[in-house]
């Protein structure tokens, strides 16, 4: 292998001070190509797989291990290819600092009340990670109860689920260290304020279910040296850990020996009684058991065990368990189990399907609160017990209710709501009278009040509607020269629903404070419109959901939002895999493209961690005509000697959950094959996983390395002013 060249600049372009003149809006007049020359990536061509018949060359395998001295001296000439090339950027460090502005607001979530007190997350706008806090009224004085800041001096340590014990006296929480799934679970007395010398090691894919002076969890065997950020995922077992004692004492509670490739989550009813054991074999569809904690026996009794539908436990009374399922509901209904006869001859309906997919429930104030998706955006309802509807919730408008909070014993409820251009309100909800008032609202330095978020409705290739929702300036001209971002997931049955999150916050204000335009596709595979419209875009349907992207890009051209030169393109994960393989079908109608930290070898992924899960979604290559379906659409095998638009791959060192060789594979490919001067780039964040804890700074520096390699190479520049020449 050969050490990389380095970066290669056509013509005499940016140093630390450009000579380029900028207007007075601070927009570069003219643009030149930045055409990079890549590290010479290594073509192992012994490595070879037959399936079927069908030999499938995999020259860059060696990069599935990286941490061989090879693929290290790999990872550090594409960091630094990376690097050079964004700090020619001229308005990188403006949009750095915009970006900054922006997320610089206190943020809160919904409070809970537990014991004495309501705990809420808070962040002061550029803290790495949230803060815990509590306040014994609602207009009390916020002290601190956990501040994950201080886990970790650059806020790579982060907190994972939380769970309070029944009396509210003792906080169970989890940790992750560079943002992998691995978790450790501590303890805290709420009353001293200090942490208990319980931990739980290696920990993942787990909740902590308090029961008396301990709680149940999952956990894998610990892995073997080197194995523990690409191992696969086997033999999922819960134990009961009790207080004061070590892990090394803790007992098994559940294993299934013969099948090794099952999930199980525990979890406990709000008054203890019940152990309620959720079984998975993949995303969709789970077994169901449960056990009586108030007697010796520790048989757990089936409910369902088989993996063909839902079933998840939303509360319990008595002897009842209250189960949301899509069991002869592709929409989902509400059943009501009595723990005494729990044959499904004896199930209750409590709230049947509806057209609208009924996405939660929850059990708060005596009352059934609902929330539904109407068209891919929220609803909420109020229901009694025995299913009569008692009220629709007013909401502000077209968006989405993140999270409901509240006690069975309590009327009092509140709710997180989110749209495209508002950041998360809080509002407080009475049960009784079903009055509502304002409880946090954000003053942020976006003006939501400039922009117009509306909804439309497109055909994909096979004539089914989509919709989608497209979000710009009110009164904007549509030319056809708007610099758009067009954003999707369609996969393991998620509604990308319209929510400023944190994963478009760092994207969607400044594409559309620059005169752009910013759309979400409610593609097939996700969950806006049921079970029916997920199984569209799984296995071998799978091209429904790129189709459908492809058809929504087609749409804003057609339309006057943009054009092919001004069209970018962003999905993560499984939307990374959309990304992917809509760039390597059709490279002709995107100008930039961001997969981020996605599934982009179809023939291996299931190799790795906890991949294997993903199959009822994708299919398994080790099956013949899954196989056929996969190499035909797998965007590492279908990259060919041809133009591809800009294109920059993230991925981060700790992702354990889409292992970084996807990106590493992909990126060496189109980097082999590109035929344009148009940059293909891999971006690796360090001390990162696959998204979840990521400290702020990391999101704001990776947004601005985002936004200013999208913009740059759709020719575009920006209003903000340029950055000081000391900063430069």
């Amino acid at each position: 292998m050969r050490n990389a060249i380095g970066i290669f600049l056509l013509l005499s372009l940016f140093s630390c001070k450009t000579d380029q003149k900028e207007d007075s809006a601070g927009i570069l007049p003219e643009f030149r190509d930045l055409a990079v020359r890549y590290p010479e990536t290594f073509r192992d061509t012994s490595v070879v797989d037959d399936y079927f018949g069908t030999k499938v060359a995999d020259p860059y395998r060696w990069l599935e291990d990286e941490n061989s001295p090879e693929a290290l001296r790999w990872i550090g000439q594409q960091q630094s290819l990376t690097n050079n090339y964004l700090k020619y950027i001229p308005y990188r460090e403006a949009i750095r600092r915009r970006l900054t502005e922006l997320w610089n607001y206190e943020r809160y979530t919904s409070p809970i009340r537990r014991g004495e007190y309501y705990y809420m997350f808070k962040n002061d706008g550029l803290q790495n990670q949230d803060v815990l806090f509590r306040m014994a009224k609602l207009d009390s004085p916020l002290e601190t109860v956990l501040d994950p800041n201080r886990f970790s001096s650059d806020g790579t340590v982060s907190l994972g689920e939380i769970a309070f014990s029944k009396d509210g006296s003792r906080l169970a929480y989890q940790i992750s260290d560079a943002g992998s799934d691995w978790r450790s679970i501590l303890v805290r007395d709420l009353s001293s304020g200090r942490n208990l010398q319980d931990t739980v090691r290696w920990v993942k894919f787990s909740q902590v279910a308090w029961s008396g002076d301990g709680f149940f969890y999952s956990r894998y065997p610990e892995p073997l040296p080197g194995e523990a950020l690409a191992g696969s995922n086997e033999f999922h077992q819960v134990y009961y850990h009790k207080l004061g004692t070590s892990q090394s004492e803790d007992v098994l509670a559940f294993a299934d020996r013969r099948n090794p490739k099952r999930n199980i989550y525990a979890r406990t009813t709000d008054d203890e009684r019940f152990l309620v054991l959720s079984v998975v074999e993949s995303t969709s569809g789970n077994a169901l058991y449960f056990r009586d904690l108030r007697t010796d026996d520790p048989t757990f009794v089936p409910i369902v065990e088989g993996f063909d539908h839902d079933f998840e436990l939303i509360g319990s009374e008595e002897n009842n368990l209250y189960i949301l399922t899509n069991f002869k509901a592709p929409n989902k209904r509400l059943l009501r189990i009595n723990t005494q006869q729990p044959g499904a001859r004896y199930w209750q309906e409590v709230i049947p399907a509806s057209e609208d997919v009924l996405q939660e429930a929850y059990f708060f104030g005596g009352k059934l609160i609902l929330h539904y998706l109407h068209d891919a955006y929220s609803q909420l309802k109020v229901f009694s017990t025995e299913g009569k509807e008692e009220k629709t919730i007013e909401l502000p408008g077209i968006g989405t209710v993140l999270e409901v909070s509240g006690r069975k014993d309590s009327p009092e409820a509140f709710y997180t709501f989110s749209s495209l251009i508002q950041p998360n309100t809080i509002y407080r909800l009475d049960l009784n009278s079903f009055g509502q008032s304002v409880f946090k609202q954000p003053k942020s330095a976006f003006d939501s009040d400039a922009y117009e978020v509306k909804q439309v409705r497109y055909k994909s290739y096979d004539g089914v509607e989509v919709p989608m929702f497209i979000v710009h300036k009110k009164g904007m001209k549509l030319n056809g020269n708007h610099p758009t971002l067009l954003y999707g997931y369609g996969g393991f049955d998620i509604p990308v629903l319209p929510v400023f999150n944190r994963t478009r916050f760092m994207l969607f204000p400044v594409i559309l404070e620059n005169g752009g335009v910013c759309a979400v596709a409610s593609i097939r595979g996700g969950g806006e419109f049921g079970t029916a419209w997920h199984e569209a875009g799984t296995k071998h349907r799978k091209q429904n959901v790129f189709d459908d992207f492809q058809a929504a890009a087609e749409y804003l051209i057609a339309n006057q939002y943009t054009n092919s030169t001004k069209l970018g393109i962003h999905g993560a994960s499984n939307g990374g895999l959309l990304v992917g393989a809509c760039l390597v079908q059709r490279p002709d109608l995107y100008a930039v493209a961001l997969p981020a930290v996605g599934v982009l070898d179809m023939l291996r992924y299931q190799k790795f961690t906890i991949g294997w899960a993903w199959a009822d979604d994708y299919g398994l290559s080790d099956n013949e005509e899954d196989f056929n379906y996969l190499y035909a659409y797998s965007p590492l095998h279908n990259v060919t000697r041809q133009k591809y638009p800009a294109t920059l791959i993230t991925t981060a060192d700790h992702d354990d959950r889409v292992v970084p060789a996807h990106s590493f594979k992909f990126g060496s490919a189109l980097q082999a094959n590109q035929e344009s001067n148009a940059p293909v780039l891999i971006r690796i964040e360090s001390s990162a996983g696959h998204g979840a804890g990521t400290p702020t700074s990391k999101r704001i520096e990776a947004g601005a390395d985002m936004l200013s390699f999208m913009l740059y190479n759709m020719k575009e520049g920006v209003i903000y002013s340029a950055a000081p020449e000391d900063e430069n």
